[in-house]
């Protein structure tokens, strides 16, 4: 089966459909498939407009009618290259949505995990534990400082010197 037809079809896994719908990376290779498949077809006219611009010189005013026949053609595949541009853009922003749609699920689903594992962390903290810790913490600190002042401080060997 080929690829426009598997895309047209639905020919996708059996597990995607038995879920009801493709997963993001699915439609998203799905995506880039088919403009891979446009580009070509786009490079293949581009090829066609040139040789037939070419044929058309040729031809010049030796045979106006197949010069003519020639710039028509070349007119039919311009129209074809123009909408396909429009179909690849539109594909192009398909994709891009889906990107960023799947890039904030994901983006959602590691807060959740994270929001959870904050609460799990929080459950064994009581504030009035902590506020009680914290203030025990202060007063050691407190009493920490008074001791290095005190220490630190001259004995008065030699403050009560009189001259």
């Amino acid at each position: 089966m080929s690829k426009i037809s598997k895309f047209f079809k639905g020919g996708g896994s059996a597990a995607s459909k038995s879920r009801g719908g493709p997963t993001p990376q699915e439609a998203l290779a799905r995506l880039r498939e088919t403009e891979e498949m446009l580009s070509k077809k786009q490079e293949y006219l581009e090829t066609r407009i040139e040789r037939e611009l070419a044929a058309a010189r040729q031809y010049g005013t030796k045979n106006k009618r197949a010069a003519l026949q020639a710039l028509k053609r070349k007119k039919r595949y311009e129209k074809q290259l123009s909408q396909i541009d429009g179909t690849l853009s539109t594909i192009e922003f398909q994709r891009e949505a889906l990107e960023n749609s799947h890039t904030n699920t994901e983006v959602l689903k590691n807060m959740g995990y994270a929001a959870q594992a904050m609460k799990k962390v929080h459950e064994n903290m009581d504030l009035n534990k902590i506020d009680d810790l914290m203030q025990d913490i202060t007063e050691q600190q407190d009493v920490a400082q008074e001791i290095s002042d005190a220490i630190s401080n001259r004995a008065g060997f030699g403050d009560e010197f009189d001259e």
